[in-house]
């Protein structure tokens, strides 16, 4: 299974994957021109990592602003996660949010009510953003 390592650009974040250490980590805003066609490789990598036997997953999010199709497409990796977390599969998300970015949070907030997995929301202050 190939590794993502898309470069952020003006409107997509950047994407990374480690099969390995079961992790994926996104940076950046999110407003593609066409977010199904961006989001069709990180679905598809996150459905393949998942369906591998014991297979755990760890996202790291430090994304500033979602477009509405880009929300969609975190719903649709969220509820493979849930999905793989009502089998037993070790996942979980970690969302980091500028403390002035208070709408990042509110939306961190939303996704999190409909998911069992574990879902952290981490408030990064000025001086300690990485």
């Amino acid at each position: 299974m190939n590794d993502l390592n898309i470069i952020a650009t003006q409107a997509t974040p950047s994407i990374i994957t480690d099969a390995a250490a079961g992790t994926v980590e996104m940076r950046g805003d999110s407003y593609p021109e066409n977010s199904f066609e961006f989001f069709t490789p990180i679905l598809e990598w996150v459905k393949q990592h998942l369906a591998a036997a014991d297979a755990k997953l760890h996202m790291n999010l430090y994304l500033l602003y979602l477009n509405t199709s880009s929300v969609k497409a975190m719903m649709d990796i969220f509820d493979m996660l849930e999905a793989a977390h009502g089998l037993g599969q070790d996942v979980s998300v970690s969302w980091y949010y500028d403390a002035e970015n208070e709408r990042i949070s509110e939306l961190a907030e939303e996704f999190k009510e409909d998911c069992t997995f574990p879902f952290n929301i981490v408030r990064l202050d000025a001086a300690s953003n990485t």
